[in-house]
């Protein structure tokens, strides 16, 4: 299987001076970090008129180092790497002010290269550089954060550990065989143009190390008067899989035979089998190591030959391994060494939100809130993690004996960092349930945490109505004539500002909804005079009864009124 590789090297001196200030670094992690979060260099030139300039550096690269390869592998590469770095600013903010009493404490520049998949994600605060050659053109990919006052005099706009306030450029370049990244310290460009930069590659190109010392050693004789330090990185194969290789790692694991009650699949017993479709085998079943009951979920052997569904049963796995809350159902790791595909969950002792809703046509709103406020705990761990389940509807809720929900099927979750990764099978259709599924996926527009929250919108006004809130199916077709229909023309009880609430999640735009799940939950539960000011309610939808009492007393009297004139 075609997998990221690189060839590097790295070099770092102090010159003329007493210490050497810059650090630098690379790491290269095994698989499965290599295919979900890359490889990353790093290079900070610790500021000379700080108090701690050495110790600042050191600590952004290793920090950086370890820190991005331990965030989720579900975040981007954007999301990880910007959440590591306003950390360790503030760590160096703080602790300057703590140690030296000013901010000038632990200042240092910052610079580095995330190449995952087949982009390389580059990050920048200060004055050190990161160039690409590519066809024996050396190309300057991040832009000096100096202000030159005159020819001898100039200061860091910018760098970590000045503020609590960090900004960072962020860019992304696609990547292609051969590429190689140069990263520097102003010790060595200022002293070296990038002509003599390039020529020092290109001579030593079979040579990383040598490339390396040939560049630094070079800006020491033009007279360098600072530390230097010099990285390079060659991609030399990308992680391009062909559809055979793609396939080939997915089957790796055979689809398991039919399965009876009384057999037994690597130590869990089968009970009965609790659902099947074309799609799906799921089993009751009991470890026989501690005999708790559990759940096998199986591929149906209808699709032993279909890569795409292969990948995405895989794919909710991994997803659902990778969160832990009580309103999400629990994948649990298989004790012994699978010989089959399937995986297992936990048991939930119930009956789905769906039956919930037959049983109970029209709940008290006290129920239906506490419903949405687990339902959105749940899904905040989703997002949390940078996933979006997008296949939200009261089938895939389940409702235990204690009255809690959990949340399962992960089988069309969005994971924003697996979508940074290159593979030959584009799922073009549309995931999700129509009517649950977010507007915006109908017309190609990718989903957020908002098309989320717009399928809890749906669910919360099914709950309290038995149907569901606009007048015509959702499709591409329908969007500019689908409208609202107020939860008060099937429940006149409920108070007009949880129908507004509820036209808001559910609102076709999705700038228009709610930006957050607690800000849905909480209107919920709190009148919001904006949100019932926003437009004026019409009778026939505030109290249809209403209305057509009034309507007809007053046509009885213009009857009555009309009687009177002829008589008269």
């Amino acid at each position: 299987m075609a997998s990221l590789e690189i060839s590097s090297a790295q070099y770092s001196i102090a010159g003329i001076k007493s210490e050497n200030e810059d650090a630098c670094g690379i790491h290269v992690p095994d698989e499965p970090l290599l295919t979900t979060k890359g490889i990353a260099v790093a290079i900070a030139d610790g500021v000379s008129s700080s108090d701690a300039g050495k110790r600042a550096s050191e600590a952004c690269v290793k920090g950086f180092l370890s820190d991005y390869f331990s965030s989720p592998e579900s975040w981007t590469v954007k999301t990880s790497a910007q959440k590591v770095l306003s950390a360790l600013n503030r760590w160096l903010h703080a602790q300057g002010q703590r140690e030296f009493g000013h901010a000038q404490g632990m200042i240092t520049t910052f610079s580095a290269v995330v190449i995952k998949s087949n982009t390389a994600h580059i990050f920048h605060v200060g004055d050190t550089r990161i160039y690409r050659l590519r066809d024996n053109e050396l190309e300057q990919l991040t832009h000096d954060h100096r202000i030159v006052l005159d020819k001898d005099k100039s200061y860091l706009s910018r760098a970590m550990g000045i503020d609590l306030r960090l900004d960072i450029d962020v860019r992304t370049v696609t990547v292609e065989t051969g590429d190689i990244f140069l990263l520097v310290c102003d010790g060595v460009y200022e002293f070296l143009a990038d002509g003599l930069l390039r020529k020092h590659i290109k001579d030593n190109d079979k040579d990383l190390d040598k490339a390396c010392k040939s560049i630094v050693d070079h800006a020491v004789t033009n007279k360098s008067n600072d530390n230097l330090t010099c990285q390079l990185v060659r991609v030399d194969r990308l992680p391009s899989e062909n559809e055979k290789e793609f396939y080939n790692k997915l089957i790796e694991l055979p689809f398991p035979p039919p399965l009876e009650p009384g057999m037994i699949l690597d130590g869990y017993k089968i009970l009965r089998q609790l659902f099947s479709n074309k799609r799906t085998e799921v089993y009751l079943a009991k470890d026989t190591a501690d005999e708790s009951t559990v759940i096998m979920k199986a591929p149906s052997l209808n699709y032993d030959d279909d890569a795409e569904y292969i990948n995405r049963f895989l794919h909710e796995e991994w997803a659902g391994k990778r969160i832990k809350n009580s309103n999400v159902v629990q994948i649990i790791e298989s004790r012994q060494k699978r010989t089959a595909l399937y995986y297992i969950t936990e048991y939930v002792e119930g009956q789905t939100l769906r039956q919930w809703m037959k049983d109970h046509p029209l709940p008290s709103i006290i129920s239906v809130r506490n419903y949405a406020e687990q339902i959105a705990h749940g899904l905040r761990a989703f997002h949390r993690l940078e996933m979006i389940h997008q296949d939200l509807k009261p089938e895939n809720i389940l409702l235990d004996k204690h009255d809690s929900l959990k949340i399962i099927d992960f089988g069309s979750t969005k994971i924003a960092g697996i979508e940074e990764i290159s593979t030959p099978l584009m799922q073009n259709n549309l995931l999700g349930t129509i009517n649950y599924t977010a507007p915006e996926y109908h017309i190609g527009d990718p989903g957020s945490h908002r098309s989320d929250i717009f399928s809890l919108g749906v669910i919360v006004y099914e709950m309290l109505t038995g149907e569901l809130p606009f007048t015509k199916e959702l499709s591409a077709r329908n969007l500019g004539r689908a409208t609202y229909r107020s939860v008060k023309f099937f429940r006149p009880d409920i108070p007009v500002w949880v129908d507004k609430t509820i036209e808001k999640a559910v609102n076709i735009n999705p700038e228009m909804r709610f930006d957050k799940l607690s800000e849905f939950t909480y209107a919920l539960s709190h009148p919001d005079s904006t949100l019932i000011n926003q437009d004026y309610v019409p009778l026939i939808k505030r109290n249809p009864v209403k209305f057509w009492k009034s309507l007809s007393i007053i046509l009885l009297i213009i009857n009555l009124v009309f009687i009177y004139m002829l008589v008269k």
